[in-house]
């Protein structure tokens, strides 16, 4: 056996570093929850090469004092806890007390800090966990981190780094997370010098989604919120027009601490059954906050990972509060005849023209004299917006340094001013939004609404034209019978109500041994559907009544396609089953495009989606109806310039 020997400090540090900083997004974070913690109200984070050659975190918060800043270098040394007994309790995004010692320990760190209690501020840089320096300096309130060369000493980290502009990419994903997690906090991000993104630090999060996503995104969100004794949940939810074809629009925070979590993932999509089409995914910025100990964090050393005392009861809870919220609104898809994508372009805001000129006119430029090495903002730079928000472009403007409190302040007031002057987006968005139930715009499938349609005809015997207060709605025939079919075939289901049509003679299938257990494990759902089959001898059955309204389909074909689907299903998803079978009989049982209908049948159909809760789409997620707005046709036709 090898004799056994103790590791020293430095070898312990580089492989604990391993379990904290896996990336320059991991430094970020660790870094920037630590200016969070310490109650900065605005934070700035520059990148270049991709966060890996340089790294600053510059924050005004309330600093390090100076005698303590070495020993916020040791290994699980910390202010956010004293006992085991608080982990039960944690509140603070950091308390592990291991990323300032494990990011020194692969990176040249320095450090700039100063109470607001202290004359002077504190630089502090360390290499590879060696104190290099350790000097007084002139220095605003509040914390610089400056990273540099992250995995200098251990080249074998490095390599499998990913190119500078997808680790870049990385960095900017974290600083979202944490602006939408706390919209009370001001944001910057500086990609190689650029300005990426700037948040108001307001505290309203739908305008933070605004600054971040851009107005497509911000306008089709819905508010959503519960209340209960030991959890809430508050955010906002998108409509199906923001779907996307992966789950990077997700975001999960537990207590504000973002969180990555499959099964309240599948929860929230779940809400969204009916609402969207297959192998798509919705918008949401989701935080659950629990008033006691029903949640762990001290999980994962990232900790973005956390285990829920009761976590089935808290995925119901959230699919039932989304699928809620959907049905209380219109979701009828709004087609843009010339629609273009929000692009990001650097473009000025009024109202910073004027707060710049009162800040040249205040201080007469005067500049701070104690300047942080190469951490100053520049002090002409671009503000990135969505084009949509200003019709002005290209114009410069003068920006206060990240860490002087007040005229951030007066900044951040003129960017939430300018945002609530845009009342074609925030007056919209507030009404939709803002209340839940008190929105009243008048639905178009409202029984009030009804009586002024105007039905003017059927395209390509598939599609019905409708007029209705400025807009004209297109409804997709079949996609609208099979949602009121499905939602006729789910009452019947839930009521135990379903019938059966008597098939004679009887089809027999023949089946192998293995789907002959699998039916017998689902004969109870079968039944529920409306089938009706009894042994026939061997392995084979005898198909002597099928689902009611089924009654021009192949009882055979049908039921092997039901019973093929069982295969991925477990015992305890029977119902699922039966809801994505109904799903497909109404389908099969619909009338279908290239079917001419008559003006009495259609508006018998239009009668029938107005009794439904969710009319909106079919139950493969496919919109019904899409709608045309006066206003866009007469762009289209260059009425309107």
């Amino acid at each position: 056996m090898n004799k056994i020997n103790v590791l020293s400090q430095e070898t312990i540090d580089k492989i604990a570093a391993g379990e904290v900083v896996e990336r320059p997004a991991s430094v970020a974070k660790e870094l920037i929850e630590n200016s969070i913690d310490a109650g900065a109200t605005a934070i700035s984070v520059e990148i270049k090469g991709g966060g890996i050659e340089y790294l600053r975190i510059t924050d005004n918060g309330s600093g390090i004092d100076k005698d303590q800043i070495p020993v916020a270098f040791l290994r699980h040394s910390t202010s956010k806890i004293n006992d085991a007994k608080d982990l039960d309790n944690v509140r603070s995004l950091g308390f592990r007390g291991e990323a300032l010692s494990s990011i020194s320990a692969v990176a040249k760190v320095e450090l700039i800090t100063k109470t607001r209690d202290s004359l002077l501020g504190a630089s502090y840089i360390i290499e590879g966990s060696k104190e290099i320096s350790f000097t007084d300096i002139g220095a605003p309130d509040g914390t610089t981190f400056i990273i540099r060369q992250l995995f200098y000493n251990t080249p074998a980290r490095k390599k499998f780094l990913k190119s500078e502009s997808t680790e870049g990419s990385y960095v900017f994903d974290v600083v979202e997370h944490l602006a939408l997690s706390h919209p009370e906090i001001s944001f910057k991000f500086l990609l190689n010098g650029k300005e990426k993104l700037i948040t108001s630090g307001n505290g309203v999060l739908s305008d933070t989604i605004y600054q971040i996503y851009g107005r497509q995104i911000a306008s089709n969100v819905l508010d959503l919120f519960y209340e209960g004794e030991r959890v809430s949940i508050t955010g906002f939810i998108g409509q199906s027009v923001i779907a996307r074809g992966n789950r990077a629009f997700e975001h999960f925070f537990v207590n504000n601490r973002y969180i990555k979590s499959p099964s309240l993932s599948r929860a929230c999509e779940e809400g969204y059954y009916g609402f969207l089409m297959g192998h798509q995914y919705p918008f949401f910025v989701i935080n659950i906050n629990f008033t006691d100990s029903a949640v762990d964090v001290n999980v994962h050393p990232t900790k973005q990972e956390v285990r829920f005392e009761n976590e089935p009861e808290i995925c119901q809870l959230l699919t039932k509060t989304i699928n809620d919220r959907l049905r209380k609104r219109e979701d009828v898809l709004e087609a843009h005849v010339d629609e273009t994508s929000v692009k990001t372009q650097p473009i000025i805001i009024e109202s910073f023209v004027k707060s710049a000129a009162k800040f040249d006119s205040s201080t007469n430029d005067t500049k701070p004299s104690n300047k942080v090495s190469d951490s100053n903002f520049s002090s002409q730079e671009k503000i990135e917006i969505p084009q949509s928000a200003s019709q002005e472009s290209n114009v410069k403007v003068k920006l206060p340094e990240p860490f002087e409190t007040s005229r951030l302040e007066t900044v951040k007031e003129n960017i939430t001013q300018q945002i609530h002057q845009d009342t074609s987006f925030e007056t919209k968005f507030a009404e939709k939004n803002r209340g839940g139930e008190k929105y009243e715009q008048i639905s178009f499938l409202d029984k009030e609404a009804i009586k002024e349609h105007k039905i003017i005809g059927q395209v390509f015997d598939t599609y019905w034209i409708v007029e209705y207060d400025k807009n004209m709605y297109i409804i997709d025939q079949h996609a609208a019978h099979e949602k009121v079919l499905f939602e006729k075939t789910m009452a019947r289901l839930k009521n135990n109500q379903m019938t059966s049509q008597m098939v004679s003679p009887p089809v027999i299938v023949s089946l192998a041994p293995q789907d002959l257990l699998l039916f017998e494990n689902y004969r109870d759902a079968f039944e529920k559907l409306g089938f009706t089959v009894e042994p026939f001898g061997g392995n084979e059955l005898a198909i002597t009544g099928i689902p009611g309204n089924m009654v021009d389909i192949d009882a055979k074909s049908f039921f092997m396609e039901i019973l093929a689907d069982c295969s991925s299903y477990k015992a305890s998803d029977s119902f699922d089953m039966i809801v994505e079978r109904v799903a497909t009989m109404s389908c099969k049982a619909a009338v279908k495009g290239n079917n001419r209908l008559s003006i009495p049948e259609i508006k018998t159909l239009i009668d029938d989606l107005l009794k439904l809760e969710n009319p909106y789409h079919c139950p493969h997620g496919r919109p019904t109806m899409i709608a045309f707005s006066e206003y866009d046709l007469g762009k289209k036709f260059k009425r309107i310039i």
